[in-house]
């Protein structure tokens, strides 16, 4: 029986690697028909080769679709950097023409710092009244304007030298009667600004009315009565200094002097004195009680001393304090208590001196009523306090 026609290319052409030879197609080639072995031949090759040419199709067309989303961005870019360069060389040309070939390239400029404002007062000044803002009993909205008002009326208040006319009342004489004025301060339990208004009382008085010794205690006891009235809540009545005068003087003569001296100041007795400046001046300085109280205890010496009566109560004040903080190491005038109180430091010295001379040597050391009452333990014991060297103190107050 014949072969058929394509029996030899079978046997003899060798299947394509990556091909599937019709052998291994069908397992019986027997029953295959020339026809279906003819189909069976194209249908694995033709197929592959048009998903080929497809694939390779679709490739080059979403190629070029990259290409053109692509192509402006990198346009896009070149510009953009082109521009930069033309920038950058126009920027240069400009500094070329700026600075001369010559001149070395200027340094790049710094910000300027700002200049701090001119303070309008002196600087690291202390506002001492704010923590007492709302305290009805304080007044701390009107406390800097109360003092300025008082050292307003220090002017009107200046003593001249009244002893020069007074004829039978000498300068130990009213040192004798100031020291028993403090005892009856002390006795009576008064207020220190009774005490201190009392003696300007006294000394304005006498500026008036030419006295002799034998009232001279009348007129002390009355201007403590009156600076009662003016100072305390509960003053002592008119029969307690009648009693503390040990009946020296009627009830109507205590009543006239009282209406003399009244009239006689033209009811003016809003004097100032140096122990409300030192209490503020105190409060300024941020001084402790004992500090105080030793200032307080230089202050009280000088009242019964004719030679301070006529210095300014707020200057006396201040230099009181200062001795004070000297004498406990405390520093000297800051620029708070500048401020406040209105005196550098220099315009301070001299008026120390003179105080720590005071509480060295004692002129009146028999009169003993200020030194006993400030040895008491309530009173920090501040009258033993050793005053300080004259040359030290000077030393100090140069360094000032």
């Amino acid at each position: 029986m014949p072969l058929p026609r394509n029996a030899k290319m079978l046997s003899t052409k060798q299947p394509r690697a990556g091909k599937v030879s019709p052998a291994t197609e069908n397992a019986n080639p027997e029953k295959v028909s020339p026809e279906g072995h003819l189909a069976s031949l194209c249908t694995p090759i033709c197929i592959p080769l048009f998903r080929l040419k497809q694939a390779h199709k679709n490739q080059v067309v979403a190629g070029k679709k990259e290409a053109v989303k692509v192509a402006p961005h990198k346009a896009q870019r070149a510009h953009v950097a082109l521009g930069v360069a033309k920038n950058n060389e126009i920027n240069l040309k400009k500094s070329m023409k700026k600075t001369s070939p010559t001149e070395a390239p200027a340094e790049p400029k710094k910000d300027p710092v700002p200049e701090e404002p001119v303070p309008t007062q002196v600087p690291a000044v202390e506002d001492i009244d704010k923590e007492q803002l709302g305290d009805p009993y304080a007044n701390a909205e009107y406390a800097k304007e109360i003092f300025e008002y008082m050292r307003g009326r220090e002017e009107k208040f200046m003593l001249p030298d009244y002893m020069e006319k007074q004829t039978d009342i000498s300068r130990d004489m009213r040192a004798i009667l100031v020291d028993w004025m403090v005892e009856v301060q002390e006795n009576f339990e008064l207020n220190h600004e009774t005490l201190y208004l009392a003696v300007k009382l006294v000394d304005h008085y006498l500026v008036e009315v030419v006295s002799m010794r034998d009232k001279l205690q009348l007129i002390g006891s009355t201007a403590i009565l009156i600076a009662s009235k003016f100072e305390e809540r509960c003053p002592p009545c008119v029969d307690d200094f009648l009693y503390i005068c040990d009946d020296a003087y009627k009830r109507e003569e205590l009543i006239a002097m009282e209406m003399s001296i009244l009239s006689t100041l033209k009811f003016d007795i809003n004097i100032p004195i140096s122990y409300r400046f030192l209490r503020r001046f105190a409060k300024c300085a941020r001084a402790t009680m004992e500090t105080l109280t030793l200032a307080r205890f230089l202050c009280e010496m000088t009242l019964q001393e004719y030679d301070y009566a006529r210095e300014s109560p707020s200057k006396l004040a201040a230099s009181c304090l200062l001795l004070a903080l000297t004498m406990k190491n405390l520093g000297g005038w800051t620029p708070t208590l500048q401020y406040y109180s209105g005196y550098c430091s220099q315009d301070l010295h001299p008026l120390v001196k003179r105080l720590n001379f005071l509480l060295t040597y004692q002129p009146h050391d028999k009169l003993k009523a200020v030194r006993t009452k400030y040895s008491h333990r309530v009173f920090f014991e501040v009258a033993k306090v050793t005053p300080m060297d004259m040359l030290k103190l000077e030393e100090i107050l140069k360094s000032c």
